[in-house]
């Protein structure tokens, strides 16, 4: 192996001590939650034992952290995220996180039109929080039809008809976070009056 390896592979047990300290746990609580047993746990930790994949592989599924992460391997090639814009409906949506399943970011621009669309709502399962970015977003939800301005956000079940579209004819830019039915976002707005 080479000098770089080494040093990574030697940083690997004071990093996961801190990272069990860091977040509360105990040797045997780790044990018990990654099926590694309590003596190699505190072996790993302490340099005794050197990292395999069957070892960090469980700790970093407990830890909930990419496994470069919890090594803390160099960085390679480009550091910079290319985001892929998805068009739909018009519209365009930015992923913004890449965990598959759960809650989901998005970055949501719609373009300007001369004329505004009509609304044609739609419902679907889960539940969506959404804050302005800029312009102003008309959202029509069930029987409210509501404008919001940059700096307002709203949260709704999204199996209630809803639509959404520019208030005035203007390109919108918005912040979406997107649950499945049952998983909302810690966020709670009051949902604006119609302005």
């Amino acid at each position: 192996m080479d000098r770089e390896t080494d040093d990574v592979l030697d940083a690997v047990g004071p990093r996961l001590r801190a990272l069990r300290r860091a977040r509360g746990i105990t040797l045997a609580d780790l044990a018990t939650l990654t099926g590694v047993s309590e003596s190699t746990l505190s072996r790993l930790e302490s340099g005794q034992r050197r990292a395999t994949l069957e070892l960090l592989l469980p700790l970093a599924r407990t830890y909930d952290i990419p496994l470069d992460d919890l090594v803390g391997a160099p960085r390679t090639g480009d550091p910079r995220i290319h985001l892929k814009p998805i068009r739909r409906f018009g519209m365009i949506f930015v992923p913004l996180s890449r965990r598959p399943g759960g809650m989901q970011a998005f970055k949501m621009i719609i373009p300007g039109r001369p004329e505004p669309l009509e609304p044609t709502p739609q419902t679907h399962d889960g539940f969506e929080w959404l804050y302005v970015l800029n312009g102003r977003l008309r959202l029509v939800l069930g029987e409210r039809d509501l404008t919001l301005p940059p700096g307002e956000a709203a949260e709704f079940d999204t199996s209630l008809p809803h639509w959404l579209g520019s208030a005035d004819g203007g390109v919108v830019e918005l912040l979406i976070l997107f649950g499945p039915q049952g998983m909302r976002a810690h966020v709670r707005a009051d949902q604006p009056e119609n302005r």
